[in-house]
């Protein structure tokens, strides 16, 4: 897990598998979190909502800028693992009892259908739509005993960021066993209904939100004009971290050398 614009990032496959299997080995629940450009801009907004982000295990990237400004700023090479593959990886490997959650019940049903072709276990899982309210008003206790008596070890939550961020955070008080993935909008990308993925090549070319933008145009135009005003800063402020962390490495070296010369 690496640090990257003040966000807890675990950006290798392997790892975040790997992760979750040995999280539902131990007592308790926890929660990752599917950080796009929308998150990443709202949380270094917003202290609280950062707390959030980084209160589960990590997030995953979901974002194809990310890894392009680590390499403009530290040369490193990492690569986006999105939300809506980390879904698919974990339903085909047929390892967890899951819940799935949000969204509307058409969608849920759609989506449960598509993914029994994945995987025949999907059939006789729960599918649960949530009523639309405040995230401060849901029944937690009451959901948690829900999910707890189902058996599942995948939570999956899809309320849209960054609703569905908070929801993980206030459940997992509730929860003795589960890992918690909040996914947006991989329901409907999976269930075939509304908003489809783009293409393979816009994804490969860093243009996947040029496609989101003609999905929808009144809620990306409102999402991209933020990222705007807010990116330069976010960048400027990481080059600032980055500098200030190169320079302690050099006066921590510099007082080892002259400890080792005493």
């Amino acid at each position: 897990m690496d640090t990257f614009f003040r966000i807890n990032y675990e950006f290798d496959k392997r790892s975040v598998l790997a992760a979750i299997d040995n999280r539902l080995k131990e007592k308790g629940a926890d929660y990752i979190c599917v950080a796009d450009g929308v998150i990443l801009n709202t949380a270094n907004r917003y202290d609280d909502y950062l707390k959030v982000i980084n209160g589960g295990m990590f997030s995953i990237c979901d974002s194809s800028f990310v890894p392009l400004y680590i390499r403009l700023l530290y040369g490193d090479h990492y690569d986006q693992y999105c939300g809506s593959q980390v879904f698919k990886d974990v339903v085909v490997s047929r390892k967890y009892r899951m819940i799935f959650m949000g969204t509307q019940q058409n969608v849920l049903d759609a989506l449960q259908s598509n993914l029994s072709t994945l995987n025949p276990d999907v059939r006789d899982m729960k599918f649960v739509e949530l009523p639309f309210r405040d995230v401060e008003d849901f029944d937690y206790p009451s959901i948690a005993r829900m999910i707890e008596k189902d058996g599942a070890d995948i939570i999956w939550i899809a309320l849209g960021a960054p609703k569905q961020e908070i929801f993980m955070s206030k459940l997992k008080p509730h929860l003795h066993h589960g890992v918690m993935i909040a996914v947006g909008a991989a329901f409907k990308f999976y269930s075939g209904i509304g908003e489809k993925r783009a293409p393979r090549w816009m994804v490969k070319h860093h243009l996947e939100f040029v496609h989101r933008l003609f999905m929808e145009p009144r809620k990306q135009v409102s999402r991209c004009s933020w990222i705007i005003r807010t990116l330069p800063g976010i960048l400027w402020e990481e080059y600032q971290r980055k500098n200030n962390g190169e320079i302690a490495a050099v006066c921590d070296n510099e007082t080892r050398s002259l400890s080792d010369a005493g």
